[in-house]
C-alpha cells in the first residue's frame, strides 16, 4: 500500500481492480509499467497530489488487481480491455473528465484510452514509449537487443513463464537495473519481488506482451485514421533506447490532430523514480 493513500476497488467481470487515491483538484490517472505496480508512483504521487486527485490503479494482472488466465487470442489482456477497467474506476469515482498518465506498459493503455473515450479523456501524457505498432514495425538489431524482452515475453505458454517463475528475483532485479542505467531500487525491491513472484503474477504479465503484439495490433491498425484530438505531452529519458532508436515527437504527431509536445529527460527508463520532481515540474506545466 502506498502511504498516505486511501485504498479502494471496483468489481469487474474478473475480479478485483485495485486503485489508490489521495489529494484534490482535476483528477489525473497514473498508470504504471512492467515489471511495476501502483507503488512505482509513490514518489511523483505525493508531489502531483498537492494540486491534483491523482488515482493510482493496479492494472489487471499486476499488484493486486485480478489475474485471469489468459484467453487463446490474448483480448482479456488487450489494452482495451484495461482501459475499460480504468473507466469503471473513473465512473465509481464519479469523473466523467480527467488526465491520463502512463508510464511503459501504462502508456500503451493510456494511449488506448484516449482513443476509445476520446470524450473522457482532457490531456495524455506518455512516459519512455512511442506507439507499440511503430516500435514493432521498426524492430532492427539495437531495438530487438535492447527490448529481447518484448520478444521473450510473448513465446507461447509456459516457456516465459517457467523459466522467470525459477528465478524470478533475478529477471525483476535484471528489467530494473538494466531499464535504469543501475538506479537503486533497494527499498522497493522486496515490495516489487513481492507482488510479482507468483504464478499468476508472472502469467498475466507475460499476456499482458503476448496481446500486444496480437489483438493490440489489430485494434492499433483499426483505428489509423483516427487521430487523437487532445493535447499530448510525450517525455523520454535520455540514455535510454527510446531516444537511441526513434524520434518520439515526430511518432506520437501522427496519431494527434494537435500538436505533440515533449523532450527528453536527463535519466534513463523509470522516469517516475528517477527524477520525481522534474516530471512533476513537467506535468504540472502540462496539466494546468
Amino acid at each position: 500500500m502506498i502511504d498516505g493513500y486511501k485504498k479502494n476497488f471496483i468489481e469487474t467481470e474478473i475480479g478485483k481492480i485495485i486503485f489508490y487515491s489521495r489529494g484534490s483538484g482535476p483528477p489525473v490517472l497514473l498508470l504504471h509499467g512492467y515489471p511495476q505496480y501502483s507503488l512505482m508512483w509513490e514518489e511523483t504521487a505525493f508531489i502531483l497530489s498537492e494540486k491534483y486527485t491523482t488515482i493510482i490503479p493496479d492494472l489487471r494482472g499486476y499488484g493486486e488487481s485480478a489475474k485471469p488466465k489468459g484467453l487463446p487470442d490474448h483480448s482479456n489482456y488487450s489494452k482495451r480491455a484495461m482501459a475499460k477497467d480504468l473507466i469503471k474506476i473513473m465512473d465509481f469515482l464519479r469523473y466523467d473528465n480527467f488526465s491520463v498518465v502512463g508510464h511503459d506498459r501504462g502508456g500503451r493503455v493510456a494511449h488506448r484510452l484516449s482513443r476509445d473515450f476520446p470524450k473522457r479523456v482532457n490531456k495524455m501524457t506518455v512516459l519512455d514509449i512511442c506507439p507499440t505498432l511503430d516500435m514493432y514495425e521498426a524492430t532492427n538489431k539495437e531495438f530487438s537487443f535492447g527490448y529481447f524482452h518484448w520478444f521473450f515475453l510473448i513465446q507461447n505458454y509456459p516457456l516465459p513463464e517457467k523459466l522467470i517463475q525459477n528465478n524470478a528475483s533475478l529477471w525483476l532485479n535484471n528489467c530494473l537495473n538494466k531499464w535504469s542505467g543501475g538506479f537503486n531500487f533497494d527499498k522497493k525491491f522486496k515490495s516489487y519481488l513481492e507482488k510479482f513472484d507468483n504464478p499468476e503474477t508472472i502469467h498475466s504479465t507475460c499476456e499482458d506482451y503476448r496481446a500486444s503484439s496480437s489483438i493490440d495490433l489489430i485494434h492499433d491498425r483499426e483505428d489509423l485514421e483516427k487521430k487523437i484530438d487532445i493535447p499530448i505531452q510525450v517525455l523520454w529519458g535520455k540514455h535510454g533506447l527510446i531516444n537511441k532508436c526513434f524520434n518520439p515527437i515526430e511518432i506520437w504527431q501522427k496519431y494527434s490532430k494537435k500538436v505533440v509536445i515533449g523532450e527528453s529527460l536527463n535519466c534513463h527508463h523509470f522516469i517516475p523514480e528517477e527524477i520525481p520532481k522534474i516530471l512533476n515540474k513537467k506535468l504540472m506545466q502540462f496539466l494546468k
